[in-house]
């Protein structure tokens, strides 16, 4: 690691830029939490968390040109517009398809 001397201007007494010795002396948050919030908290801190299950019947993210003015008036209806265009599209969707 390279040391530097500090800018005189940006010294930041309350976060103090950390030595080659304040690195060797850090250990890992798993070891050091639980003597200050206990064992049952740092294992809900550091338990992994679930992300969602992604939907079965996901959106296509498509390029679709539009004249400027439907856009215009559907955007003017307010939230859910992109909602309300393809519920349109669906209704006009052909029946049979080959």
């Amino acid at each position: 690691m390279k040391t530097r001397k500090p800018d005189p201007e940006r010294i930041d007494d309350d976060n103090p830029e950390w030595t080659c010795e304040d690195f060797r002396k850090a250990r890992p948050a798993a070891e050091m939490l639980p003597r200050h919030i206990g064992e049952r908290a740092t294992q809900e801190l550091l338990r992994p968390r679930r992300s969602r299950l992604p939907k079965e019947d996901r959106n296509v993210n498509q390029t679709l040109r539009i004249d400027p003015d439907v856009l215009e008036a559907y955007r003017q209806q307010g939230k859910g517009w992109q909602t309300r265009i393809n519920e349109v599209l669906r209704e006009h969707m052909p029946r049979h398809q080959k």
